[in-house]
């Protein structure tokens, strides 16, 4: 299935800085007058709700969603009760319409992804068997790398990529 063209991803390994770098691109293209949504892969079982909480109850006691809403968020908690992990497609379909969507994690889909990659992790890149990944983020030179490779640390050049790749603009 082919995404939306406003989805962008990064990619990489644990510890390769994906997180720091999606924290620091949203505020640069929200800066741009973007709407910007994300969407992050746990690989774990993961819970955003606690125990004794009115929610937390409502889901143990067998509740396939629970929706909790104030004056400043809500959220949506779906249990999959042993289902089928949502593919991307579907994860996308909940979103309200935004200007980019960026994904960290999801790297064997199929959207174009940028890699965050540190040699310094002992990792291999995943870029040799992606061809989806369009660039390579780094905080080295990577001379074999046959794609654009950019410096981690220069935000502005990243952001100007995704929206080079996207067609996303204000």
């Amino acid at each position: 299935m082919t995404l939306a063209r406003n989805v962008f991803g990064l990619a990489g390994w644990s510890g390769s800085g994906k997180t720091t770098l999606m924290a620091r691109l949203i505020p640069t293209l929200s800066a741009r007058g973007l709407s910007v949504a994300t969407v992050k892969h746990a690989h774990h079982a993961f819970d955003i709700d606690q125990p004794g909480k009115d929610s937390y109850v409502h889901r143990m006691a067998g509740a396939q969603e629970v929706l909790v809403a104030s004056a400043n968020r809500w959220a949506l908690m779906h249990e999959n009760r042993g289902g089928p992990e949502p593919t991307l497609a579907d994860l996308l379909s909940k979103l309200s319409p935004v200007d980019l969507i960026l994904v960290e994690g999801f790297k064997r889909d199929a959207h174009p992804k940028l890699e965050v990659h540190r040699p310094s992790n002992g990792k291999a890149p995943l870029w040799p068997d992606d061809p989806r990944i369009v660039a390579v983020a780094s905080d080295i030179a990577l001379p074999d790398c046959p794609l654009p490779v950019l410096d981690l640390n220069d935000v502005d050049a990243v952001a100007d990529m995704i929206q080079r790749i996207t067609g996303v603009s204000r």
